[in-house]
């Protein structure tokens, strides 16, 4: 018997967070490959491109409409981890509004009669809690503290498209390394203006991945991949906070001289300094057994692609 031909490639793709980071890169990618692309927004719609949902899951049928007649849907929306200092209402806040809105489009798209083929969900690294020196890979148990908890709900909250039969891949996504937007567009100015240094002790693995890997990596998902279930967007070489500010540094023709001290970090962030300090060794072993090519596979690679990318994107997350 011969071999199925593969499906043809997604061509109207829903997209939440688009004034996001990644959301928004997506959404522009997406277009110059010549896809239809349908931006998911909480307000009224002020572009054609544009549907209404409800990310709180109280007007299911809104949210039913908006992803209506699509192949994919990308849910990369959620209030910011860093936003904030960790307030018992701000991490009500980013439950909600990952773990509602994922509910909310997992719902809606269940119900549709010509479900998506694809359902790509946001989630993140913080999955495994602290790992110290032990790398980790989609195998890997969940981990303690408030991010574990908090991406085992979000992961979860999509049942009602897993259990439909939709393709469901949950994006654990480790730190993104983007000049502008995301937590590491926060690093370069401050280690442009030569006052960056190594955090606590600086021994802890960072787990980082480029914005364009990122991208590809999405796109290779949802086109050429059967993958399901947890998939790392994580960098395949880990490197340490030392030698992360090591590459900044250098990249930037800057000293990194000043450390920032455990107990400041502690101060200024609060609850959030345990989750900067931790270690995160973690590889993507779905996405290299799945034939994945990384075009920056270590944080250097990453942080000059960044500096050589002059593209400017807003660091809100969604509209």
């Amino acid at each position: 018997m011969e071999p199925r031909p593969p499906e043809p490639r997604p061509h109207r793709v829903a997209v939440t967070g688009t004034n996001g980071l990644i959301g928004g890169a997506l959404a522009a990618a997406l277009r110059a490959e010549g896809r239809d692309v349908v931006r998911l927004v909480r307000r009224p719609p002020a572009a054609p491109d544009e549907a209404r949902w409800d990310p709180t899951g109280k007007d299911p049928e809104l949210t039913a409409t908006a992803v209506r007649g699509c192949d994919a849907v990308v849910h990369m929306a959620g209030a910011g981890v860093a936003d904030h200092r960790w307030t018992e209402r701000y991490k009500r806040e980013l439950r909600d509004s990952r773990v509602l809105g994922t509910a909310a489009l997992a719902t809606a798209i269940a119900a549709q009669h010509e479900p998506p083929r694809v359902f790509l969900s946001g989630s993140a690294i913080g999955f495994y809690g602290d790992t110290g020196d032990r790398a980790v890979d989609e195998d890997a148990p969940p981990g303690e503290g408030f991010l574990a908890e908090l991406a085992r709900e979000w992961e979860e909250a999509a049942g009602p498209a897993v259990r439909a039969g939709v393709r469901t891949a949950f994006i654990r996504t480790g730190l993104v390394v983007a000049r502008s937007g995301g937590a590491w567009g926060r690093l370069f100015p401050v280690f442009r203006a030569g006052i960056g240094g190594r955090l606590g002790n600086g021994r802890q693995f960072w787990s980082a991945i480029s914005l364009h890997d990122h991208l590809a990596a999405l796109r290779f998902l949802m086109d050429a991949s059967d993958l399901s279930g947890p998939v790392n967007f994580t960098g395949p070489r880990p490197a340490t906070n030392r030698e992360v500010t090591r590459v900044m540094a250098r990249a930037l023709r800057r000293p990194a001289v000043l450390p920032v001290p455990a107990p400041v970090l502690r101060l200024v962030l609060g609850e959030f300094a345990q989750d900067v300090l931790s270690s995160q060794r973690v590889l993507p072993a779905r996405l290299l057994a799945a034939g994945f090519t990384f075009a920056h596979p270590t944080v250097e690679d990453a942080v000059r692609a960044a500096l050589a990318d002059d593209t400017r994107t807003d660091d809100r997350t969604d509209a």
